[in-house]
């Protein structure tokens, strides 16, 4: 879906794009995907040299749930002494959270087409378990033990 985009980054900017065909959900839950994605760049950051990259200027990107993907890659080789480091990360519309869909973003942008604020927590069910049984709950905010709601409050609230 994303081909002609990244044919267009690649030669617009003179780099080379690498585009990662990662397992979908339902059909592939969490973290399929994830692990998808990070196995590519742990093998791109491995075989740099072979295509000619500059280990200092690689970068990680995506949109939607790619974003998402791009912000978890980035956070995991952080840490890491092993690989060159990443030198940043471009997130389009990513889907970080899925803690509270009654923040004032999604409160403001629920009826915005064509991610309404019920189909974001649809997909979001989708990628985590591959069904919505719960997807009320989710809505509600019912979907997490308080403790965890208090605990990533000070990251994730409406202040």
């Amino acid at each position: 879906t994303h081909e002609k985009l990244c044919r267009f980054i690649a030669r617009e900017s003179d780099s080379v794009v690498v585009s990662v065909g990662y397992r979908l959900a339902p059909e592939h839950k969490y973290p399929a995907a994830y692990e998808d994605c990070l196995s590519a760049t742990q093998h791109f950051l491995q075989q740099l040299q072979r295509y000619g990259v500059d280990p200092a200027r690689v970068i990680v990107c995506g949109d939607s749930a790619g974003g998402n993907l791009a912000a978890a890659v980035s956070q995991t080789l952080a840490g890491s002494s092993q690989l060159p480091r990443l030198r940043a990360q471009i997130l389009i519309y990513p889907g970080l959270q899925a803690l509270d869909f009654n923040l004032p973003s999604y409160q403001q942008n629920r009826g915005v087409p064509l991610l309404f604020r019920e189909r974001a927590a649809f997909y979001v069910l989708q990628y985590l378990n591959g069904n919505a049984i719960n997807l009320e709950e989710v809505l509600e905010g019912s979907h997490l033990p308080i403790d965890v709601q208090l605990n990533y409050r000070k990251w994730v609230s409406a202040e």
